[in-house]
């Protein structure tokens, strides 16, 4: 029998918990940019097979050099706005939980949550991240977007590693408490 698969949140945070300052640049991120340094990210992202992302995110990620960097991977991205499929990104304004449950339903690799905070926060009111892996970085934003709104329900977790880089960068990984 195939092992479940899991829904892990993976995503970047500056110390007072936002996820983007106000005008959504990603410049914060170099703070912790070292040569030959990926934090677990490439060998986090072999696993995956299948991204939940939100819109916004999707857009912003559109921008990148060479276009959104997940195309090659079966992609969800969460809108109001359906629009047809572009190759393997699909537009989903349905139920996240159905959706989830679909995906679960199937074989297949990690289910990767790449943010944005619409999606993080809605995913954790109905109990849909399996794993969070948090990469805390030593900034203050002072303002933006959060990754955790302030109206979220109680979800124990259990710490299953962290660990500390030279860039100041701290790596978090939790595992959702079930039962």
């Amino acid at each position: 029998m195939a092992s479940p698969r899991n829904t892990i949140l993976y995503i970047a945070a500056s110390l007072d918990g936002f996820i983007a300052p106000p005008d959504d640049s990603l410049d914060w991120l170099s703070a912790v940019a070292r040569e030959g340094e990926d934090y677990g990210y490439f060998s986090f992202y072999e696993t995956v097979d299948t991204l939940i992302v939100g819109r916004r995110t999707y857009d912003i990620a559109s921008r990148f050099e060479g276009g959104f960097p997940h195309a090659k991977k079966e992609c969800y991205v969460i809108t109001s706005k359906p629009q047809p499929a572009q190759g393997s990104v699909q537009f989903y304004s349905g139920d996240l939980r159905a959706l989830v449950a679909s995906l679960k339903s199937h074989e297949g690799g990690t289910i990767f949550i790449d943010g944005g905070a619409g999606v993080v926060n809605s995913m954790l009111k109905d109990d849909l991240i399996d794993e969070f892996v948090i990469s805390t970085i030593p900034v203050l934003l002072g303002s933006g977007i959060r990754l955790f709104g302030e109206d979220n329900p109680k979800l124990p977790l259990r710490l299953v590693s962290s660990k500390a880089y030279e860039s100041g960068l701290v790596q978090s990984r939790y595992q959702r408490v079930r039962g």
